[in-house]
């Protein structure tokens, strides 16, 4: 057993001056601990498997009498199976709770926005985070205190859209997550994240491969993409341009309605995207056929006009211009997006262009990670020569073996 401390008398402990901790007896663990002109009672204690100090006040404010006191009945209750210092800390966030106006989920969010709005792309992704909040959220917790979001709650909110609006649900479950993560650094709660997925919400709620079917954008068949390309051409007007180039580029939509004047080198054929407009923020190279490269020269350019397809009241084209060309053309079962399908099934099933050069096209990321972290360089040569071969065959020509 251990040596037990010799009980001090109350003289003798009040002439302790020495640096450091000192036992004084009458209670196990019970010290007085001097660090310059400071002097406070701690008692040493093993609560659980952790060996932590609990403060017992100042001395001589507290007596000796008192702090072995205190000490013994500590001791009784960690025996007893009572963590004091977890309760201590229950009584403080209760106090403080008490103290302060009651912090909501939806205050949290609207924090949380605010704060990370200008790290994100654009003003439509800070608006689509708040939507998706507000609409399937709030109604449910947006007055919910934050500290009190637990699983149910969570769950409340995810359950009944699961399986009917899976990707909205999961975006949701994310959001929810981020925002509940950003109030425990705040000091707003505290204890694991409710809306975290693996090993927690992933118990409860089926994989979403399971339950969301798969949905591809309306795409043309690539035998038909010649006839289109010369009736889009026969039309004028900056969004059939816009629609146009991003054909020739397989590009996506926001990539071409955002792209700026000093992104290109036309004498080099080249059309660097900054990563900040990127989908998987990174800069992307894109080699410009000799057709894309004659449709940006004879576009008109204006003095104070940075954007290559410029809307008439200035800035960019809206996201819906490329796709209301195709309507007013009368294709209303395809749309811009899905013509990065045809692209995909043409270079797929008509040319010997490996697989890595056409998702680099593309501006994929390899799924398979080793493969990517070998292929270090963008194959922006042999992306050239795809490029080339897909703008001759918008042209109607035919695809070289």
């Amino acid at each position: 057993m251990p040596r037990k401390a010799r009980e001090l008398s109350a003289l003798a402990v009040n002439r302790l001056r020495e640096d450091g901790r000192h036992a004084v007896g009458g209670a196990d663990g019970l010290h007085l601990r001097i660090a310059g002109a400071s002097r406070a009672w701690v008692l040493r204690a093993k609560i659980g498997a952790r060996r932590c100090d609990i403060g017992l006040g100042p001395f001589p404010e507290v007596t000796l009498t008192d702090a072995r006191d205190a000490a013994i009945d500590l001791r009784r209750q960690i025996r007893r199976g009572i963590d004091p210092l977890g309760e201590r800390k229950q009584a403080r966030l209760k106090s403080q709770a008490e103290r302060q106006p009651l912090i909501t989920f939806r205050s949290c969010v609207e924090a949380y926005v605010e704060m990370n709005r200008a790290g994100w792309k654009n003003k439509k992704h800070a608006a689509q985070w708040s939507a998706t909040l507000k609409n399937y959220a709030f109604p449910t917790i947006g007055e919910t205190g934050i500290a009190d979001v637990d699983t149910p709650a969570v769950l409340a909110v995810i359950q009944p859209i699961w399986t009917t609006k899976t990707e909205t649900a999961s975006r949701l479950r994310g959001r929810i997550e981020a925002v509940l993560d950003w109030a425990r650094v705040q000091g707003f709660r505290d204890g694991d994240n409710p809306a975290r997925w693996r090993g927690h919400l992933d118990k409860t709620l089926p994989p979403r491969r399971r339950v969301q079917g798969v949905t591809h954008h309306a795409a043309l068949p690539y035998t038909k993409v010649a006839a289109l390309i010369r009736e889009l051409q026969a039309r004028p007007g900056t969004s059939a341009r816009a629609l146009e180039f991003s054909i020739l580029c397989a590009s996506r939509s926001g990539e071409v309605r955002g792209a700026l004047w000093d992104e290109f080198d036309l004498e080099a054929g080249l059309w660097t995207i900054p990563a900040v407009r990127m989908k998987a923020n990174k800069e992307h190279r894109v080699p410009l056929a000799p057709q894309a490269t004659q449709l940006l020269r004879d576009l008109p350019r204006f003095d104070k006009e940075l954007h290559v397809f410029g809307a008439p009241r200035g800035g960019p084209l809206s996201d819906m211009s490329l796709t209301a060309v195709l309507k007013r053309m009368g294709h209303i079962d395809i749309t811009q997006h899905g013509f990065r399908s045809t692209f995909r099934d043409w270079a797929g099933e008509t040319t010997p262009y490996a697989r890595e050069v056409i998702e680099h096209a593309l501006a994929h990321q390899l799924k398979d990670k080793a493969e990517a972290a070998y292929q270090r360089g963008d194959l922006l040569q042999k992306r050239a020569a795809l490029m080339n071969d897909w703008a001759d065959f918008c042209a109607g020509k035919p695809t070289p073996d």
